[in-house]
């Protein structure tokens, strides 16, 4: 249940369950690998402000031409059968989105099929698992000075290949997994103290500003 402070902690893990029994028994616009979360979920906070899921995708690579060519005459978009399965945009026309270019845009296709409405949800989309993106996305940060992107070390992997790991999951219920603060997770995987704190407070302002669905696709 959602109230004024954020959404009750029971709720979320109930919302991000329902979200990978979906993952797992419907065809989604891309095929996808792993479903974690990370951020206030995984700290064990309750309320929690925003529940931020990722999920790791693999590339389509075998296009099909002719309905590609048939969805940009009935859809007006393009990369339909390249970028996301064709046979998914065939069931789900109502979830197809693109992006600023008129393509077909994964990130959102998935957002659209998984999340109702304009939740308190951030969707991280990817094609690198979660660990090797928050390596790819500090250092990133790190080059430009450009903290409020980075990825939340703190992450539970509650799905991957198909297997659901209900031991993650009875972990995640009992707000049984430890971690340290951002600023010491950000200190272990390259930051220095000072550019750590600077980023963590960053990162949680960045966080503090977002309202109702929000995700982010990258391509590693």
């Amino acid at each position: 249940m959602e109230n004024s402070t954020g959404t009750e902690r029971s709720a979320a893990i109930e919302r991000v369950s329902r979200l990978v029994d979906r993952v797992e028994s419907e065809t989604m616009p891309v095929p996808v690998r792993e479903v974690w979360v990370y951020g206030d979920l995984a700290l064990g906070l309750d309320p929690i402000s925003r529940l931020d899921v990722y999920l790791t995708k693999d590339l389509l690579f075998h296009g099909d031409a002719e309905r590609e060519e048939g969805f940009r005459e009935s859809h007006g978009i393009e990369g339909i059968g390249k970028t996301v399965r064709a046979e998914w945009a065939d069931a789900h026309p109502e979830f197809l989105r693109a992006n600023a270019n008129g393509h077909a845009a994964p990130e959102k296709c998935l957002a659209a099929h998984l999340i109702e409405g304009d939740e308190p949800i951030h969707l991280e989309v990817c094609n690198a698992s979660f660990e090797d993106n928050v390596t790819q996305r500090l250092r990133g940060a790190m080059a430009r000075g450009n903290y409020e992107q980075i990825l939340d070390p703190r992450g539970v992997c509650l799905w991957a290949e198909g297997t659901r790991s209900e031991t993650a999951m009875e972990k995640l219920r009992a707000g049984e997994f430890v971690f340290p603060t951002l600023i010491e997770s950000l200190s272990m995987i390259g930051m220095d103290g000072a550019e750590a704190s600077e980023a963590a407070e960053a990162v949680s302002e960045y966080r503090a500003s977002q309202e109702g669905t929000t995700v982010r696709g990258d391509v590693v």
